[in-house]
């Protein structure tokens, strides 16, 4: 390609690496308004220290979420600027949030038709 860049420089990774900061932020709230609402809830001492795990592993995939999606802005910045496409990261980061999200998804069916 001659005189042609093949996309525009940081705007549409960085645009991307903001949907995954923003994802991330709220899979944080997320868990931490489960932390605060699901032991009382509960009640049950013992039951509420259950139910502290879903979101402390909620808060750790989030900051795991953020810190990988930082990593993937500079590999994706990197490879554009290169000139390397073969060098874009795949679809990693996808397929970890999609398992997240239906795990959770299964564990709430399951607690809701125990609970009921």
């Amino acid at each position: 390609m001659t005189g042609r860049a093949l996309f525009d420089p940081g705007l549409q990774p960085e645009r991307t690496e903001l949907a995954w900061r923003r994802t991330a932020l709220a899979i944080g709230v997320g868990s931490l308004l489960s932390l605060r609402v699901l032991p009382a809830v509960v009640g049950d001492p013992v039951w509420a220290a259950a139910w502290l795990i879903p979101g402390i592993a909620g808060l750790a995939f989030a900051v795991l979420l953020w810190f990988r999606a930082q990593l993937r802005h500079r590999r994706v910045t990197a490879a554009l600027l290169d000139g390397r496409p073969e060098d874009l990261p795949g679809s990693g980061l996808m397929l970890m949030l999609t398992l997240f999200v239906v795990g959770c998804g299964v564990l709430s069916a399951v607690v809701v038709l125990w609970w009921t």
